[in-house]
């Protein structure tokens, strides 16, 4: 395939960003998209030119690192997909693909492609742990788990913090992100101690942050590769109201 690709480029986080157009030539469409960037890429190395930025790492869809906007679309037309994991069987010939980094305000550039995720890592710091002392691998079942409880804590554990559902979001909100990692340990008996304090601290770790507020528009979990439902905010929602109402504390009855 013969293709146009309008790409983003801004030098650095300071610098006024503008969309650029390659030419890209005999595109295979058995390539992942960003194999396709890393034949643009050589080409423009071999010819003098500043390479694209961006993100990757595993290319298998489980790191979180990838992440564009492809044609308007967080990680590209084809559903449940990552943009690592993207083939260019999804194009056709001709085609003129626009490619642009997340646009959130808790996710400025960085350069080109890729953004400052860290936001993320705050919210994790504020409570994404336990402090129960698990020690090696127990005894199978020697802590009953509702097998709906253990079914939704792996759906919510399954999320890979890519950031597509800030990207999707019209008010750039990351909470299905912080819902996610709220549910995962609320779910289980390890979460139990820093239930309470958790939500408190990881949904005022997301304010501060920047990032937008929720109103349900459901963007978030259209995008989301891994499919977390939206559900899942609706259960930090819960326990965020009961934490207000306990003062933030995990003493049962407080």
């Amino acid at each position: 395939m013969n293709l146009t690709l309008r790409i983003w480029r801004q030098s650095g986080p300071q610098d006024k960003g503008r969309m650029v157009t390659y030419k890209v030539d005999d595109v295979s469409p058995d390539m992942s998209f960003l194999e396709m960037l890393d034949v643009l890429n050589e080409r423009l190395i071999l010819a003098g030119e500043e390479p694209v930025a961006f993100d990757h790492d595993c290319r298998e869809g489980i790191c979180g690192m990838c992440g564009l906007m492809i044609n308007g679309n967080a990680h590209g037309p084809q559903r449940g997909t990552t943009a690592c994991q993207l083939h260019m069987r999804q194009f056709s010939d001709g085609d003129t693909i626009d490619i642009e980094p997340w646009r959130a305000r808790a996710f400025p550039v960085i350069k080109d492609l890729v953004v400052d995720r860290d936001a993320f890592d705050r919210i994790i710091a504020a409570g994404g742990y336990v402090t129960a002392p698990t020690g090696s691998a127990p005894e199978a079942h020697s802590t009953p788990v509702a097998k709906a409880n253990a079914d939704a804590a792996f759906e919510s554990a399954a999320c890979i913090g890519c950031g597509a559902c800030v990207a999707a979001c019209p008010n750039g909100s990351g909470m299905l992100f912080t819902a996610a990692k709220v549910t995962q340990l609320s779910l289980l008996p390890q979460g139990q101690p820093e239930r309470y304090t958790r939500v408190i601290g990881m949904v005022d770790a997301h304010d501060e942050a920047g990032f937008g507020g929720c109103t349900n528009a459901g963007e978030c979990t259209v995008v989301c590769p891994k499919g977390i439902p939206l559900n899942t905010i609706g259960r930090l929602n819960r326990d965020y109201l009961a934490a207000t109402r306990k003062g933030g504390s995990n003493t049962p009855g407080s």
